[in-house]
């Protein structure tokens, strides 16, 4: 079902982007767009130590190449937690979020512009040394675990998680590294890219075990607000095109590994 409720809007998007190929910036209506993403999110995103509001990391240069591309301004900024940036779009007070992954609940409140312009694995980390084994889902019914708030790790984990799992629900990874790190819970999920940047961050580098296989492997998605004004077909299509055009170029691998390399200098401040 899911599968197929994903390919709709696949193919929604698609006829889209056929309406935008030949479009003029002018007549994309909006000329300025306000974004914002997960501010704990290395090598994708991350808070600048300017004492501004303004987000570094991957994304940030993918946002930029499309606004670019569109000649359209793309204001992407911290507004808090991830749960918050969830909040503010959900509301219309931002238009786009900077990579998501595709949810049910999600769509209620934003539209996916697809394809998704990059691919993230999600893991699980026990302390370095635990006894603890896993293999498969079933694997973790047995331990306390613990995840950030709002986090998703896709539809499919999603609903087996909040019915057969024992997990915790905190405001930051730093949290969920500590407790781990404490004894108060037995594993993280978490994404391996930022919880690897993270746990560098965070001088836990040595201090946790990756597990394989991964939980789930999902692509990140530009969104637009339901309650965006600027939120129109006209709009969604133009996206599209664009992130393939870049998908297509190797932009958008371009932009990880730069992603990579600027969190490397920032954390090594």
């Amino acid at each position: 079902m899911l599968l197929n409720i994903k390919r709709f809007v696949f193919f929604l998007g698609m006829a889209g982007v056929l309406l935008a190929s030949n479009l003029s910036a002018a007549e994309l209506g909006c000329k300025r767009l306000t974004a914002t993403g997960n501010a704990e999110y290395p090598p994708y995103l991350w808070r600048a130590d300017d004492g501004t509001k303004s987000l570094l990391g991957a994304n940030r240069l993918i946002m930029d190449e499309i606004a670019r591309r569109l000649e359209i301004e793309i204001d992407l900024q911290d507004v808090g937690s991830w749960a918050r940036a969830q909040e503010v779009m959900r509301t219309g007070k931002v238009d786009l979020i900077a990579g998501a992954f595709y949810t049910i609940p999600r769509i209620q409140y934003m539209d996916y512009v697809y394809p998704a312009f990059l691919d993230t694995t999600s893991v699980v980390w026990r302390k370095a040394g635990s006894a603890m084994t896993y293999g498969q889902w079933p694997d973790l019914k047995q331990h306390k675990g613990v995840t950030v708030i709002n986090n998703s790790f896709g539809q499919d984990f999603d609903e087996y998680a909040k019915a057969e799992l024992d997990l915790l629900y905190v405001a930051s990874l730093k949290q969920a590294f500590t407790m781990v790190q404490r004894g108060r819970a037995e594993y993280a999920l978490y994404e391996k890219n930022p919880g690897l940047a993270y746990a560098g961050l965070l001088g836990y580098s040595e201090a946790f075990d990756v597990l394989d296989p991964p939980i789930s492997s999902e692509g990140l998605y530009l969104t637009v607000s339901h309650q965006s004004a600027c939120n129109t077909g006209v709009l969604r299509g133009a996206l599209a095109k664009t992130v393939q055009e870049m998908i297509a170029d190797g932009f958008m691998q371009q932009a990880l590994q730069q992603g990579l390399a600027d969190w490397r200098q920032f954390s090594a401040k």
